[in-house]
C-alpha cells in the first residue's frame, strides 16, 4: 500500500543528512532521519493547514492530547492524565532541561555509555559532573552494568536512560527496568527516560515498557520523553513531549523552561495529531520494511570477518563492531569507498560505527556492497 522503495531526491531540500556529502559519491547513512516520505495523512494535514495561511502562536489541540492518552493506554496499559504532559521542541532540549530541573550543582548525572551523544554532553552544558555506566553485552544484548550503576548512584541526582537504546538497539525488559528502578529508589535518583524510538520495535518478541508504567513509585520519580518524530519521519517539525506524573518534578521542569525553551512548532502539532490519528497502517508497513533491511545487514555482517552486530531489537540504527578490522579511522575508511556512517567515538566507543538503515532497499544494498568490498579487499 505504501511505497518504501520510492527513491526521493533530497538534494536542494536543506537536508542535514544529504548536504553533508553534497557533490560527493558518498551514501549518507548517518544522522537519524529516514529517506521515506511521511505518511500521506500527515502530508495532507500539513497541506491543509498551510493553505490556511496564518501561522501564529499555537497550543496543542485537545484532540492531540486525547490521542497521546489513548496511545499510552492502548499500547502500554498506562493511564496518564492530561496535566502530566509537558510539550517540548525536542527530546534533546528535554535532556538538558532535565539536567537543570532535577539535579543540584556539584551532583552528578549518570548516563549509559555508549549512548546517543547529547546524553554525554548535557551534564557538562549544565555544569554538572558526567558519570557514565558501561553498556555490557549479555546474551547478545547490550544492557546496563548494574554494579557500576549502584557504585555511581550515590554521587548523582539524575539518571538519563535511553530505551530503546540508541545506538545499541536494546529494548529493556521489565526485569531489567525494575532492577534499575531498585537502584534509583535506594539512592533517590530521578529517571529521565528518552523513549523516542519506542514505536520502532523490529523484534516481534520485544515489548516496550514506558518507565512511568513500571510501578506507581517508578512513575513518581520519572519523566518519559517521547515524540512522533523518528517514527513518522517528521523530526524537522520539532514536536516532542514529556510525561511527568509527579507534580513537583513537573513544576521544576516548567520552571527550567521559562525564557529558554521555545514553544512547539505549529506544524509539529498538526503533524503529530495526524500521525497518531491516522498513521498506524503506514507505521506497520514501515516496520516490516525496516525488518527486511535489518535482515540484509545481518546477512552482510555475517560475511565480514571479525565484524559483529549484537541482537538488534529496535530503531533503524545498527551498532556495528569493527574493532577486529583494526582501523585507525573507521569513518574515513568507509567514506573512502562511498559510505557515510556515524562515528562510534561520538557515542563513546571509537571501534564501532552506526549505520542508519532507514532508507530504500536499493540504497542499503549499494552501501553494504561498498562496505563489503572495502572490508574484504583491505590489505
Amino acid at each position: 500500500m505504501f511505497d518504501f522503495d520510492q527513491e526521493i531526491d533530497r538534494s536542494g531540500t536543506m537536508s542535514l543528512k544529504w548536504d553533508k556529502y553534497k557533490g560527493q559519491d558518498v551514501l549518507p547513512m548517518w544522522v537519524a532521519d529516514t529517506d521515506f516520505a511521511a505518511p500521506p495523512a500527515v502530508v495532507a494535514a500539513l497541506t491543509e493547514r498551510v493553505a490556511h495561511g496564518i501561522f501564529g502562536y499555537s497550543r496543542p489541540s485537545p484532540r492531540l492530547i486525547e490521542l497521546i492518552m489513548q496511545r499510552m493506554a492502548s499500547r502500554y496499559h498506562w493511564d496518564i492524565q492530561p496535566e502530566w504532559l509537558v510539550f517540548l521542541p525536542g527530546v534533546v532540549p528535554g535532556l538538558n532541561l532535565a539536567c537543570k530541573a532535577w539535579s543540584q550543582p556539584g551532583r552528578g548525572i549518570v548516563t549509559p555509555k555508549p549512548v546517543y551523544y547529547p546524553f554525554l554532553q548535557a551534564p557538562g552544558f549544565n555544569d554538572r559532573p558526567l558519570l557514565t555506566v558501561p553498556m555490557v553485552l549479555e546474551a547478545e544484548r547490550w544492557v546496563l552494568d548494574l554494579a557500576e550503576l549502584e557504585r555511581q548512584a550515590p554521587s548523582a541526582d539524575l539518571l538519563l536512560l535511553c530505551n530503546p537504546h540508541n545506538p545499541g538497539g536494546t529494548v529493556f525488559t521489565r526485569a531489567e527496568l525494575l532492577a534499575i528502578d531498585a537502584i534509583a529508589e535506594r539512592h533517590n535518583l530521578v529517571i529521565c527516560s528518552d523513549e523516542i524510538h519506542c514505536d520502532l520495535l523490529l523484534d516481534k518478541q520485544a515489548r516496550h515498557i514506558p518507565y512511568g508504567a513500571l510501578t506507581p513509585a517508578a512513575a513518581e520519580r520519572s519523566a518519559v520523553m517521547m515524540a512522533p518524530s523518528k517514527t513518522f519521519n517528521i523530526a524537522g517539525l520539532c514536536c516532542s513531549f514529556a510525561i511527568v506524573p509527579n507534580a513537583r518534578l513537573r513544576l521544576k521542569l516548567q520552571q527550567a523552561m521559562r525564557g529558554i525553551s521555545a514553544d512547539v512548532n505549529l506544524l509539529g502539532f498538526v503533524a503529530a495529531q495526524a500521525a497518531y490519528q491516522e498513521g498506524e497502517p503506514w507505521l506497520s508497513e514501515q516496520l516490516d520494511y525496516l525488518a527486511g533491511n535489518l535482515a540484509l545487514i545481518e546477512q552482510a555482517v555475517s560475511r565480514w570477518p571479525g565484524v559483529t552486530l549484537a541482537k538488534h531489537q529496535a530503531t533503524y540504527l545498527a551498532w556495528i563492531d569493527v574493532s577486529a578490522l583494526d582501523l585507525a579511522d573507521p569513518i574515513a575508511f568507509f567514506e573512502h569507498v562511498g559510505v557515510g556512517l556515524s562515528p562510534g567515538a561520538q557515542f563513546g566507543d571509537g571501534q564501532f560505527v552506526r549505520l542508519n538503515f532507514g532508507c530504500t532497499r536499493a540504497t542499503l544494498t549499494q552501501a553494504l556492497q561498498r562496505m563489503e568490498q572495502a572490508i574484504l579487499n583491505r590489505p
